[in-house]
């Protein structure tokens, strides 16, 4: 039964995320990158502490799939200038931080990797908010 439960909460987590994936702007769709990153790296320090070292590693590879093959390549390397390449470079360093912390099992490299993709995450949101303001 408990297994049921769970793949019912799968499903409908799943339905939510494409759903809102397809009614997603592309302001909302990087938002939901951070989450998604933000997300992976919280389940990562759970199995950290139980250490659950597969379900760990797991974990951080998706918060550095999401960071290099969502964040990092939606970058516009030629109208974003200065900023992109500063990103870019951000982006590369937190990748090569959480392999780190997956090999050393280094909870306080996950922590600092987790507070850099928050303050991206609030600033991105409040360009969003800016410009609907504007509106």
């Amino acid at each position: 039964m408990y297994a049921a439960m769970n793949n019912a909460i799968s499903a409908y987590q799943k339905i939510g995320v494409e759903t809102g994936v397809e009614t997603a702007d592309p302001h909302q769709l990087i938002l939901m990158l951070f989450e998604g990153a933000q997300e992976a790296l919280a389940k990562a320090k759970m199995h950290m502490q139980h250490h659950e070292i597969a379900e760990k590693g797991q974990m951080i590879s998706k918060a550095i799939m999401i960071i290099d093959h969502g964040l990092k390549a939606s970058l516009d390397m030629n109208a974003g200038g200065d900023l992109a390449v500063k990103l870019q470079a951000l982006y590369d360093y937190m990748t090569h931080r959480l392999l780190i912390a997956n090999i050393q099992n280094n909870l306080e490299i996950v922590n600092e990797v987790n507070k850099i993709l928050s303050e991206l995450y609030d600033a991105w949101k409040s360009i969003g908010k800016d410009n609907k303001l504007k509106l």
